[in-house]
């Protein structure tokens, strides 16, 4: 496995591709229908923020997903985020069926941990979100109904993807409130290794 890092604040990708409910114990936790096909939602790359923040016009929640950077036709680096949502927004948009940007796609919507290079995405690739010491979510490639691979070959169908993009791959259940003051700690794990490991004060 490489072990090179990309620093978080030299990403600046055209845009940010979110992958929504792609594990089935976090539709279960929202009370979310199985879609048909793969969610698909754009962050403009203006979200991404190296602060954790608990406001924004209202209570935020988090949402912590394994992140690929993609370079030269592939995932080449991965990292764990933090997908901020305006969860009672988001509820009143998809009450109406209107899209979910307002609630996903503002300032400091996206916070990323440094990328570390990989040469391929192992099935056993997971992440580990700890908030305050206590173990909060966990998942990753085994448990997406949408593999890696599969995600670029249907985003690849209809989008071009420049130098630099991110893709967010969803998020295993144990989302919910960010309270101000708590401490989040994310890594990224392949074959029980810890490749990259970041920490978060909310603010």
């Amino acid at each position: 496995m490489n072990t090179v890092t990309v620093d978080t604040k030299k990403i600046e990708p055209s845009k940010i591709i979110c992958i929504g409910r792609n594990y089935v114990d976090h539709i279960a936790e929202l009370n979310n229908e199985v879609p048909d096909e793969m969610v698909v939602f754009l962050k403009p790359n203006s979200a991404i923020s190296t602060q954790l923040q608990s406001f924004h016009q209202e209570a935020l929640h988090y949402e912590a997903e394994l992140c690929f950077l993609y370079q030269q036709g592939k995932f080449s680096a991965v990292a764990v985020g933090l997908d901020l949502t305006k969860r009672t927004l988001q509820a009143k948009l998809k009450a109406k069926g209107l899209p979910w940007e307002r609630s996903k796609a503002f300032n400091g919507s996206a916070v990323f941990s440094d990328f570390v290079a990989i040469n391929d995405i192992d099935s056993s690739l997971s992440l580990t979100l700890t908030i305050d010491n206590n173990l909060t979510q966990a998942g990753g490639v085994e448990l997406m109904m949408v593999k890696p691979d599969e995600i670029l070959s249907q985003l690849q169908s209809f989008m071009d993807l420049e130098e630099g993009d991110v893709v967010m791959t969803g998020t295993p259940k144990g989302v919910g409130e960010i309270i101000s003051g708590s401490q989040f700690v994310g890594e990224v794990i392949c074959q029980g290794k810890t490749l990259v490991r970041s920490t978060w004060l909310a603010q």
